[in-house]
């Protein structure tokens, strides 16, 4: 048994460039080394994966405005695909040509209620969760409000801790 047998290389060279599956032995045993009980963390040599991983460029939305922009392109599309049915059907003289037309109409007045509805359910959520940094954002007025209960709360804790320290047993006042 040569170098060669030992290490698993292909004994038929027509076999390894073919890309047929090679069997490769352990040094001592004929087991295969690769096959169905080979663990997932092992990978042959020539593995690609299908993708690899990239970081976000943006964030993800918040929860309600993607929920409205998964509605309003739902309502969009509806809405050409009802548009270009009445295209074909007036082409064609046929006699839905003039429901399309209504249902393409009502759909356009939906599609830009869609959109709308998009822009204020964002700009509803970043005034309530303060990504917008406006004088009239009810979220800096929030964080105004917390900010000074923090203060409070240290001040008082200051105050407790002062007594403390006066000399005496934690009297108030000497007798």
């Amino acid at each position: 048994m040569g170098t060669a047998e030992r290490r698993g290389a292909p004994a038929d060279d027509d076999a390894a460039e073919a890309g047929a599956p090679v069997a490769r032995t352990t040094p001592d045993r004929d087991i295969p080394a690769a096959g169905p009980d080979t663990r997932a963390d092992e990978r042959p040599s020539g593995y690609r994966p299908l993708w690899t991983e990239e970081p976000a460029r943006r964030r993800r939305l918040p929860d309600p405005v993607r929920t409205a922009a998964v509605r309003a392109v739902l309502v969009v599309a509806v809405t050409l695909i009802l548009a270009m049915v009445a295209f074909l059907c007036t082409l064609a003289q046929s006699w839905l040509a003039f429901p399309m037309v209504l249902g393409s109409v009502a759909g356009t007045v939906v599609a830009t209620w869609g959109v709308l509805d998009v822009w204020v359910t964002r700009q509803v959520w970043n005034q309530r969760h303060g990504v917008v940094s406006v004088p009239s954002s009810t979220a800096r007025a929030m964080r105004r409000e917390r900010r000074r209960a923090r203060r409070l709360a240290r001040a008082a804790e200051r105050g407790r801790g002062r007594i403390g320290r006066r000399g005496g047993t934690g009297q108030l006042s000497h007798p």
